[in-house]
This record gives C-alpha cells, sequence and structure tokens, in this order.
C-alpha cells in the first residue's frame, strides 16, 4: 500500500461487489484516490476488489480497517460508463460496487492490471532442435508439434487448431524439448481506416429514407426501425454505420443471443474492412479483456455483443445499434436486473448521440414512446430484393390424427415443398422427448421433488431432467404409486419430433437446434451454418431459431402448438406470443421463393390468433396498448417486484406481510400481495412475490427509496433470500 510519512489518514468509502446498498469506511494514508478507482480491502474474512468512492468526515462507530491496496492511478472506465454506472445503480436500486463489478471482465473484477494479458507462445528449446522428426514415427502428434514449432513459436491456439492436445504437449514438455515464452501482444499505434470490401446493396425507398434520417441526426435521437421480417433492416446498419466510420467513430452493437454474433460478424465483416470484436459470455476470460481494451483504447471500429456489452467503454462512441430490441434477453433475471436496451438508451443520452432500435416486433414500452413521438418511428414495409409476402393458413388440429405433433395435411406440405429442393422449418417450444412420463393405469406422473414441475423425458440419454432445477434421475421403470410397469410418455419434445420426421421422411436430412443439441462450444455456429448452407431439408427447433437467422431456402414453416401460451396468467404472455409468431413466420421465404406458414391449434377461433393472421403484428401490438392503457400496465404502470424465498413457506409469507404493513398508503401506488411466484416451489424454495405498482416512475422511486431501508431493518427479512425487480418483465 503506498505511504507517505507526512500524508495525512483519510477515511475512503468504498464500494464493494455484495447485495448491500451501502458503502463501506476504510482507512488509507496517501493522495485520495480518484473517484471509480479499484482497491482491494479486507471485508469479513475475505479481500475484495471495490470501487473508491470518495472521502469521508463521518466517524464510524467501529474499528476502520485499512485499504490494502490502491489497484488503479486512474479509473478504468470511460467518464459516460462511469456515469451510467451511477445512474443504473440508482434507477434499479442496486448495489454501486455490484453494478460496477458487473460491467467488468472477469480478470479485472479480481484485479488484474487494466492491460492486456500476455499471451502464451510454445518454442522448441536446445534439445527440442536436435530432434529429428523421423525419430518420432511411432508417436505422430508429437512429431507433428515439433514440425509446427520448427518453423516459429507459436500460441496455444495455433496447436489446439491443429487437433494437438495437452497430453501430447505435456508429454513433450517433460522430455524437454519444448518450453512456453510468454509474450505481450503488439498494440498498433496506427488508427484503423475505413475500407468497404463489397459494395453496398441498392436500398428501396423505404430503406433509403431511413438511412438518411439516421445519418442526418445531430446529437442525441432514439429512433424505433421497424421492419417486417425480410425487410432488409441490416443493410440499413451498415449504411447508416459508414459514415460513422469515416468520421472515425465506433459503432456498438448489441444483439440478444450468442447465436446471432457470428451471423452479425460476418455481414459486418464482409462489408467493413475494419477491426471487428465481439463480447459475450462464450469467451475465454483473456479473450474478453482483450476485446473490453481493444474497445476502450480506440482498437477496435465495431462493438458487437450480447446484454453486458452495453457498459463496455469506448475511446469515441458514435452510434449505439440494438437488434431484435424486444427479445426478452435483453433483460437481466437475476443478480444485477437491468434491461440493456434502457441502460443503452441512458447511454446514448449521455454521450449525446443516436440509437436505433431494430426489430419486426417493437415491445409495446418501445412501441408507445414512438406513438408519442418521443422516439423517431421508422417503417419497412415491404421486403428487400424482390422477395414475396408470406401467406398464412390455420390448421384446426380438433379431431386430427398427429404423428409427434404434425398432423396430416402438414406432412402432405412439407412433402410438396421437399420434393421441389425447398427446406422445411417446424417450431416446438419445448425440448427434450416428451414433457412428462405418466402411468398409463392411474394417472401417476413423475415430479420433481424440488419444484412444481414435472420432469422432461430425455430418451436419448436414458434421463428424466426437470428444466427448472437441474436435477437429473434415470427414467422410472414402474409407477411411483401403483407400481404398474405400463409407463407412457406425454406430449412431444423437440428430440421425439426429430425421431420421427426421421422415420415418416427417410431421404431427407433432419436438423434439430436446441439448447440439448448445440451444448459442445461452437456447434450451435455449426448447426446454424449447415442449416443456411441447405445441408439438411428439415429444420427442428425452439426459440433459437426464432430469432433473425437467414435461411434462404426454408419456403414452409410451421409452428406446431402455441396453445399453451393462450391462457396464461401472465399479461405479457400475448405480447410474447404475437413476436414469437411473427418472428418464426419472417424465417419463411426470405429470398426469391415464395414462402408459407402454417399454425396448428385446436382454438383456430381464439382472438389473439385471429388478428395475428388477419391485421398482423402492428394492428395486435396497437388494440393490446389501448387494453394496456385502461388497466394502468405497462409501459402506462410502473413497477418493482420485491421476490422472497426460503425452505420455509411461512418465513416467506410472514417477511412479505410484514414488509407490506411498513408501506405507506399513498394515491397512485398500490401493493399487490403477497402472492406465490406462478412456480411456487423450485429448487427446494418457496418463492412469493410482492408487487408494487405506481402510476409514474418518480412515485415508485420514492416509495422504494422509502422502502428499502425498512427492509434491511426487519428481522424476518433476514431469514429469506429475497430480490428487487425494477421494471419486471418474467414473473416466473
Amino acid at each position: 500500500m503506498p505511504s507517505e510519512n507526512n500524508s495525512p489518514q483519510r477515511l475512503i468509502q468504498v464500494a464493494l461487489p455484495v447485495p448491500m446498498r451501502q458503502c463501506f469506511s476504510y482507512r488509507y494514508t496517501g493522495s485520495l484516490p480518484e473517484p471509480g478507482v479499484r482497491v482491494r480491502v479486507p471485508f469479513g474474512n475475505r479481500h475484495l476488489v471495490g470501487i473508491a468512492i470518495g472521502e469521508t468526515d463521518e466517524q464510524p462507530d467501529f474499528v476502520v480497517k485499512d485499504i490494502d491496496s490502491v489497484i488503479d492511478e486512474r479509473r478504468v472506465w470511460s467518464d459516460d460508463i462511469w456515469q451510467l454506472i451511477q445512474w443504473s445503480a440508482d434507477y434499479y436500486h442496486h448495489s454501486l460496487g455490484d453494478v460496477a463489478a458487473n460491467t467488468l471482465p472477469v480478470l479485472l473484477r479480481k484485479g488484474a492490471a487494466a492491460e492486456y494479458p500476455a499471451t502464451e507462445y510454445w518454442q522448441l528449446t536446445e534439445a527440442g532442435r536436435e530432434i529429428a522428426p523421423e525419430q518420432l514415427k511411432r508417436a505422430p502428434k508429437q512429431q507433428q508439434l515439433l514440425e509446427l514449432l520448427a518453423i516459429e513459436a507459436q500460441p496455444r491456439s495455433v496447436i489446439t487448431a491443429a487437433n494437438i492436445s495437452s497430453t501430447v504437449i505435456n508429454a513433450v514438455v517433460e522430455k524437454g524439448w519444448i518450453e512456453a515464452q510468454q509474450r505481450q501482444p503488439r498494440i498498433s499505434t496506427e488508427p484503423w481506416r475505413l475500407v468497404q470490401d463489397n459494395e453496398p446493396l441498392t436500398l428501396n425507398s423505404q430503406q433509403a429514407v431511413a438511412v438518411t434520417t439516421i445519418n442526418q441526426q445531430q446529437g442525441h435521437a432514439a429512433m424505433l426501425l421497424q421492419g417486417i421480417t425480410g425487410s432488409g433492416k441490416t443493410e440499413v446498419y451498415l449504411q447508416a454505420i459508414t459514415p460513422v466510420l469515416q468520421r472515425g467513430q465506433q459503432v456498438l452493437v448489441l444483439v440478444p443471443e450468442i447465436g446471432l454474433t457470428p451471423q452479425t460478424l460476418k455481414r459486418f465483416q464482409q462489408r467493413f474492412d475494419v477491426p471487428i470484436v465481439m463480447l459475450h459470455s462464450g469467451l475465454n476470460d483473456s479473450e474478453r479483456l482483450q476485446a473490453w481494451l481493444d474497445s476502450r483504447s480506440g482498437q477496435a471500429a465495431i462493438i458487437i455483443g450480447t446484454r453486458s456489452a452495453v457498459f463496455t467503454p469506448c475511446k469515441q462512441l458514435g452510434l449505439i445499434i440494438i437488434d431484435e430490441e424486444h427479445d426478452l434477453s435483453f433483460k437481466q433475471q437475476d443478480g444485477f436486473r437491468y434491461h440493456a436496451r434502457d441502460v443503452a438508451i441512458k447511454r446514448a443520452q449521455l454521450l449525446n448521440i443516436p440509437i436505433v432500435m431494430g426489430t419486426a416486433t417493437p415491445s409495446l414500452e418501445t412501441l408507445n414512446n414512438a406513438v408519442n413521438q418521443r422516439f423517431n418511428w421508422l417503417k419497412l414495409e415491404q421486403r428487400a430484393g424482390g422477395a414475396e409476402q408470406v401467406k398464412h393458413q390455420l390448421l384446426d388440429l380438433k379431431g386430427q390424427k398427429l404423428e409427434a405433433g404434425v398432423s396430416q395435411p402438414l406432412r402432405e406440405q412439407m412433402a410438396t415443398e421437399l420434393a421441389k429442393g425447398n427446406q422445411v422449418l417446424l417450431f416446438l417450444n419445448r425440448r427434450g422427448y416428451a414433457p412428462a412420463l405418466m402411468c398409463h393405469e392411474c394417472g401417476w406422473i413423475a415430479q420433481c421433488q424440488r419444484c412444481d414441475a414435472y420432469y422432461t423425458v430425455h430418451k436419448s440419454l436414458h434421463q428424466l431432467h426437470c428444466h427448472h432445477c437441474g436435477s437429473q434421475r434415470a427414467i422410472a421403470k414402474q409407477c411411483g404409486d401403483c407400481g404398474s410397469l405400463h409407463l407412457m410418455t406425454h406430449g412431444v419434445g423437440t428430440e421425439q419430433l426429430e425421431n420421427r420426421l426421421k422415420e415418416l421422411f427417410p431421404d431427407y436430412g433432419v436438423l434439430r437446434i436446441d439448447r440439448d443439441s448445440t451444448r459442445r462450444k461452437g456447434e450451435l455456429d455449426r448447426q446454424l451454418e449447415a442449416a443456411a448452407a441447405s445441408r439438411y431439408q428439415i429444420l427442428v427447433g425452439t426459440q433459437m431459431l426464432a430469432k433473425g437467422h437467414h435461411f434462404p431456402n426454408v419456403t414452409l414453416v410451421a409452428l406446431l402448438d402455441v396453445d399453451g401460451a393462450l391462457y396464461s396468467a401472465d399479461f405479457r404472455a400475448a405480447e410474447r406470443l404475437a413476436q414469437l409468431f411473427t418472428q418464426v413466420a419472417g424465417r419463411a421465404g426470405r429470398a426469391r421463393k415464395a414462402g408459407k406458414v402454417v399454425l396448428q391449434t385446436h382454438h383456430p377461433e381464439h382472438d389473439l390468433i385471429q388478428d395475428l393472421l388477419n391485421n398482423g403484428y402492428q394492428d395486435f401490438a396497437l388494440t393490446a396498448l389501448a387494453e394496456r392503457q385502461s388497466g394502468l400496465l405497462p409501459p402506462f404502470g410502473h413497477m418493482g417486484l420485491f421476490r422472497a424465498e426460503a425452505t420455509d413457506r411461512q418465513a416467506v409469507q410472514f417477511a412479505l406481510n410484514e414488509l407490506a404493513q411498513q408501506v405507506p398508503v399513498v394515491a397512485g401506488a398500490q401493493l399487490l400481495g403477497p402472492m406465490p411466484a406462478l412456480m411456487e416451489r423450485k429448487a427446494g424454495r418457496y418463492r412469493y412475490q410482492l408487487l408494487l405498482h405506481c402510476n409514474s416512475r418518480k412515485l415508485r422511486y420514492q416509495l422504494l427509496e422509502h422502502i428499502l431501508p425498512i427492509v434491511n431493518e426487519l428481522p424476518s427479512w433476514r431469514k429469506v433470500r429475497w430480490s428487487l425487480d425494477v421494471d419486471p418483465q418474467d414473473f416466473t
């Protein structure tokens, strides 16, 4: 720890990555650290990396510990990110130290220096150079490694790409033939310059208006780019980005899923010969730190990332783009529960730059802002490249014989399209073989012992899985109640659908894309590439297939079962189903081939289905907005959701009831609950909720600031695990 004999002792406020919102006082002898720098401090029996906030005169009534060390001379964030961190902690009523930690790469959270990590290179030793490769004919992998390193030293990534395992490397190290060397990366001091590799496509009139509007913005402007699926939103992004790069500014592009980043990266690399980095959870710690530093230093021109990339510092950011802005993935559902879209809008305000939010199915919050002219509303209502509008067909399943959820009329249409050399996509948002295992004699269903949920059958693994808590067990051989051996699966999952389609269409390849089939690193990219290249004729998948993917040969898309979402208790269920239907339907007919969408349902008369088929998403959304307004639901009402859970149901109920009694009665605000979550018991814990509903954000903020100190003083709340979710999106 730096120390100066004549320096005064100071009390420094430090924000720590812990759930408590308050800062903690530590003693420091030396010059005052800049607000926002990282410091290492003792906390209980641990040592944590926190953030120095500033000096305080308040003398605590306990023994103050010393700061171990000040890690940075200057804070690692740019000024706008530091302001954004403080705003986010305030808006979401979350711990400042925890918010700050969540914005950093893992290595920086642990206290590593904010500099490029050294790369491990492998090189031959003197003894290794004396070994002739022919001597290793009985050890071909060792021979391959020595031949590779004989050219020049190589990083481990190159060795791994050559299919040489760590076991081989270790064996050669033990023989003294190779050694590791740490090399600092060479950082270019030359600024990048825009070079366009491909000529931009010709825009239609609506695309041209959108690009012109975006490029004409001076200072901050929020824009909704609403384009039907296949209308060429990505081309609008690319042409709007060009002048930003020409000015030497950076562009931040947020996408909802890792699966979309390679596709987006490929489009951008084909157009722009500039440094592009990706930021998502698929990177290892060193890769993520390097991408983060490239962005901060200005080495990267375009930053493409998922939710957390919104906090990435940039040297000179000129434009933010959010693709598929409606997607629920932009909302963090645990820990620091922020919404990346809303944080991105605030960041654009702080930097006084434009932000573009693109989607075919805008969230009702964003649509309301566009309707009220708080956002510029740019519309793309025609498909790009001469693609035809998709046709829709409704299939009533009542009385139909189903083969793994597929009706006879749908099978006939599939056969017709496959015979033409086209692809077919079947959407079923239920992975596994079947959603339940049932006794045919007494009706017993295999239920998770820790959740209010049934086990999902995974036949290929010979296991029952709970998709909520992760517990697994072997598939039961007899009924848990009556002992009968006559067990049967109930319902259809993607695994069963895949198997049956292989039997029904033996001459065509079937590809299943869901979380189970894409667990291995890189597998999702490989499968999406195979689907786009038409190496499989029948595609089966869950929501992973619905989000922005381009399959030019898909001419028939079928949604097999959406009935469960028609009668959900969640007020957002209709919006989510409408978005899902529109997005899945958009995978059909994206090139010059005509597309068709088939919706199978037992409720063809349902108002939502009829509205979507006859009037489209836009009409549904405007009607839904009016209904939300009459019920004072978001975006016309503002919510804060207290969640509490414990292994004792009464402890949870008592804690929430005690809090409810402490909340003042105020005009324009009401409390709903306590009430059980939609799934009351999960992972062995009982889960209850207390909802604060207010007519304005200001009132909600004031009430939460009043309530949260009370929570910390209630003894009953020390017996439960609890959280606060501002602007909740999910009530399960």
